[in-house]
């Protein structure tokens, strides 16, 4: 039960040094089927990235530039070329609790569906937030924590990261403030709910708190909110606290690399089953975070060892920034304060519609997706709020998993490609990246 003395008297989060017993190993012996290292699709790019570019300067960021949001650790991971990455033990021992994850063969979908494609799914909902996000929530708060940061602050849309960055903070010693768009944290208080069991505050946005809140809400007070502006508010409040960092869920090369670990198991248990590779791989794609999780390291198979798995990012039709978007430099939020990234975007100041499916309204894509697409290594197709829920609860009457409104954008795709005739004797692999527990009012609506 939480009391008062976790939070100072305006309701912020107190902040709690982390102990050098948290950050050391325990010396828990971790499985071998947890990934020592994590992969990095740039070092087998054809092409690399486009840098990211000061606001100001419009010239390549330093990490000089990047100092005052992210520790050093996390700033030479943004920019290396390394194939891998060592993952600390530390990290290794908290991904031990979940992971491996489970790659499932969807044999009572393949009966329900009728088709001769054999389907998989990668299963992030065993985490112990439900989703993806802890894949790099708890690296981020490991690095932070070391370098003596104690406060965390960042943006949520559905309430995934958020709810992570939570939990990380917490076993590692930190505070954390989230700043949750408007839209969600209305439709979705159970995710703030678990933010605060695991210590931290959430306030809507825009809010009232900053300067770049108050100044959207009177620009339009009645705006459901967007990712964007909530980025603006975590970035600002970070920027003017000496002891605290700004931490995010997706879009940054290092988000990409952390989750890496979703595919390189893939590969590791795919040799347990009677598949020489993935023919096609489908993966829900908002910041592009489980996207490149799951895809990036088949993607890398494919450069290097000539494999042909085709991946397909499956995005919301109401917020199309891969199939409707520009692929040019943009500014990550509402106001102009995070560098600007070469991606696909709808443009920093579109708000999508209030869509159940709240991860995956953010303007633009990763930098690295966006390269990727732009070489042709995946493909795009968007998929509107019916139709993802419509597989959704296919899904779930045929395996019993209820996914999350984001993943039911990858499942939907996949299952309408699985009823084709290209399909029959190919291998599906869909990227559950999350449960959808929490989100069953989302279904009650779509029933």
């Amino acid at each position: 039960m939480l009391t008062r003395n976790h939070f100072d008297d305006e309701g912020c989060p107190v902040s709690q040094n982390p102990t050098p017993r948290q950050l050391e190993p325990l010396g828990h012996a971790v499985p071998s089927t947890v990934p020592t290292h994590w992969y990095n699709l740039a070092a087998d790019l054809p092409e690399p990235t486009p840098p990211h570019l000061h606001p100001g300067t419009q010239q390549p960021l330093t990490p000089d530039d990047l100092a005052p949001l992210f520790p050093m650790a996390l700033i030479e991971q943004e920019v290396t070329q390394e194939r891998y990455v060592e993952i600390p033990q530390t990290v290794r021992e908290i991904y031990a609790t979940w992971r491996p994850s489970p790659l499932v063969r969807a044999h009572r979908l393949e009966r329900a569906l009728g088709t001769k494609a054999r389907i998989y799914y990668k299963y992030e909902g065993v985490s112990p937030v439900g989703s993806h996000k802890p894949n790099t929530a708890v690296a981020q708060a490991y690095y932070n924590a070391l370098e003596g940061t104690t406060k965390l602050t960042t943006e949520t849309g559905a309430g995934q990261w958020g709810a992570s960055l939570s939990f990380a903070a917490a076993l590692l010693g930190l505070t954390c403030e989230v700043w949750q768009v408007r839209a969600s944290y209305d439709a979705k208080p159970y995710r703030r709910f678990q933010m605060e069991a695991y210590g931290s505050v959430c306030h809507s946005s825009p809010s009232d708190l900053t300067e770049s809140g108050r100044a959207m809400n009177a620009a339009d007070p009645d705006t459901t909110g967007s990712l964007g502006m909530a980025i603006s508010e975590a970035v600002e409040a970070a920027a003017k606290d000496p002891l605290a960092h700004y931490s995010l869920g997706s879009v940054l090369n290092h988000v990409m690399l952390h989750q890496s670990v979703i595919g390189q198991e893939v590969l590791t248990q795919l040799a347990d089953t009677e598949e020489k590779q993935i023919d096609v791989a489908f993966g829900c794609a908002g910041g592009g975070s489980n996207l490149a999780g799951l895809t990036f390291p088949l993607i890398g198979q494919n450069l290097r060892e000539g494999t042909t798995t085709r991946v397909v990012a499956c995005e919301p039709a109401a917020c199309p920034s891969l199939t409707q978007g520009e692929y040019r430099y943009d500014h990550g939020d509402v106001a102009g304060l995070t560098p600007l990234l070469k991606m696909h975007t709808l443009g920093k100041d579109f708000v999508p519609p209030a869509i159940h499916a709240g991860g995956l309204r953010y303007h633009g894509m990763a930098p690295m997706v966006s390269h990727a697409l732009n070489l042709g290594l995946l493909e795009a197709t968007a998929v509107d709020q019916d139709t993802a829920f419509r597989g959704g609860v296919e899904f779930a009457r045929a395996e019993g998993i209820i996914p999350a409104p984001e993943s039911t954008h990858a499942v939907a795709a996949a299952i309408a490609y699985a009823r084709t005739a290209e399909s029959d004797g190919q291998s599906v692999l869909i990227g559950l990246s999350g449960n959808g527990v929490l989100d069953l009012p989302a279904y009650a609506a779509y029933v």
